[in-house]
């Protein structure tokens, strides 16, 4: 009985926090995009934007923090939730702007596909449109100032994204830093990943469709054959109908009346 109150409490504590901690995860996009996207904002601008993401993190961190106090089996919740640990203590390591990312983007995947009203279509599209958006951001910061760099604009950054996720690869922008062809590799790998996603997806619903055409039309054929049949039946007892009417409108035979023979010496009653 306690675990059942501690399993509803985590349950309850998870439903209350989806849309807050979600709405965190905007204000921390927006907080991360603005210092790269505007580095010549003002210094308030800038700080209060790094504040912004350190609480984002903190408020991540902190949920799951609470989850694992509520969790009947501590040690398995933290077995089975490894990427969220991992995205606690990232940041911890180094105070580097690419980590906080990495680490919120992970606790904000693990949240949104706990969400029971997140569907595996919205969620791959919102991580389609997350990662080409957080990497164009992080190539852009990491290579713009780079010596011999080619990623100088957003729109190079986002090109790029776009190539990398879809394992095109032009050529014509690529990173020179190894911190940029480390974010090349993760962007290449969660493109694989996501069009594998979506690829199944699509194949599940053609299957799914063919299926229940595939059903409609053995529905339809049953219904046929169930006809034809009942037709059959139906001449077959029209026939007999009508091998029986003639029958009984003939009726029995009346019997023949035998000829009675006149007398002799009996005058008829005329005469």
């Amino acid at each position: 009985m306690p675990g059942m109150k501690q399993q509803t409490a985590q349950v309850r504590w998870e439903r209350r926090t989806q849309t807050p901690l979600l709405g965190l995860a905007l204000a921390f996009a927006l907080a991360y995009a603005v210092p790269i996207v505007a580095p010549d904002a003002p210094r308030g601008v800038l700080r209060a934007c790094t504040w912004a993401e350190w609480t984002v993190w903190a408020a991540f961190a902190l949920d799951y923090l609470v989850r694992l106090a509520l969790a009947p089996a501590k040690w398995l919740f933290v077995r089975s939730h490894p990427l969220d640990l991992l995205a606690v203590l990232l940041p911890l390591a180094r105070p580097l702007t690419l980590l906080r990312l990495v680490s919120t983007l992970l606790l904000v995947g693990r949240r949104a596909r706990m969400a029971p009203q997140v569907t595996l279509t919205a969620y791959v599209g919102g991580s389609v449109v997350g990662l080409l958006m957080f990497g164009s951001l992080a190539v852009l910061e990491v290579e713009r100032d780079a010596p011999g760099g080619n990623i100088k604009t957003l729109g190079d950054a986002v090109w790029w994204s776009f190539t990398t996720m879809t394992t095109v690869g032009y050529g014509d922008h690529s990173p020179t830093t190894g911190l940029g062809r480390v974010l090349a590799v993760g962007l290449m790998l969660s493109g694989i990943a996501l069009l594998g996603v979506v690829t199944a997806n699509i194949t599940a619903w053609f299957i799914s469709r063919f299926e229940r055409d595939d059903a409609e039309e053995r529905r339809q054929t049953a219904l046929l054959e169930a006809l034809s049949l009942e037709i059959k039946e139906l001449r077959a007892e029209v026939r007999r109908l009508g091998a029986e009417r003639p029958a009984a409108a003939e009726g029995p035979e009346a019997p023949e009346v035998p000829e009675i023979p006149a007398r002799s010496g009996v005058s008829s009653p005329r005469s």
